[in-house]
Formats: structure tokens, sequence, C-alpha cells
């Protein structure tokens, strides 16, 4: 189970690198720096607090005659909360700090808007059914 959570730990270095790639002048530049960061990883981090939990679950219910199996499956459950609890609430924090700052915008995660608003061409002064035209 070690190895698993290094190996998965290890694989979040990467997306961690793009914080290295924006240079922090200011709070908001900080902030939506934070906010890219935590967009990219906590889903990762997400699925596997609930791939924590259903293993324990699934633990739990295939060791019914062993009280140390289930203790332990017990455990996996908790923690599996645990992570899945503070993820989120991490995720929240950040979204809120984002919002109350006004940092989404083009470049915002899953948690903003990414619309870029598109104005509809007008037709030029003096075309026919406007008001200069004929």
């Amino acid at each position: 189970m070690k190895k698993l959570l290094a190996s998965l730990s290890a694989s979040a270095l990467p997306v961690l690198a793009f914080a290295q790639t924006t240079t922090a002048t200011d709070a908001f530049t900080l902030l939506r720096v934070l906010q890219n960061v935590v967009d990219a990883v906590i889903p990762f981090v997400i699925g596997l607090a609930v791939l924590v939990f259903i293993y324990g679950v699934f633990n739990f219910v295939t060791s019914a005659g062993d009280e140390e199996a289930r203790a332990g499956a017990k455990q996996l459950i908790i923690w599996g909360i645990i992570g899945i609890f503070v993820m989120v609430s991490v995720w929240g924090l950040v979204n809120i700090l984002s919002r109350t700052f006004n940092l989404t915008g083009v470049n915002a995660g899953p948690g903003g808007s990414s619309v870029i608003p598109v104005s509809t061409p007008r037709p030029p002064t003096g075309a026919p059914g406007t008001p200069g035209g004929n």
C-alpha cells in the first residue's frame, strides 16, 4: 500500500512543476497559480481517497470472520472518508478565495468560467435595413 501511495504521489510531481512557470508578483497571481495547481491535483487525490474507501469496504465485507482484518478495513474506510472530506474542503476553499478576489476568467479551471465572450458583428452603417441606410 505504501508503494502505491508513493508512486501516485510521485506521479503528481510534474503537475506541481506548472507552478514554477509563473512568477508570482502579487497575491492575485499567487492565488491564480494555487488555483491552477489545486484544480489539476485534487481530482486525482479525491479519486484515490474514493478507491481507498471502496477497498476498505470490500475488505470489510470479505473478512467477515476475522476481527483483525475487519479492524484494518475499518481504518481504511475511516481514512478514505477523511481524505475525501479534506480534499473537497481544500478545493472549496480555493474556489471561494478565487471567486472572492474575482480570479475567474479565461484561464480558470473547472470552478471558473473559461468561456470567452464573442460579440456578434454589426452591419456597416448605411447598409440596407439599418438606421442610415435605405
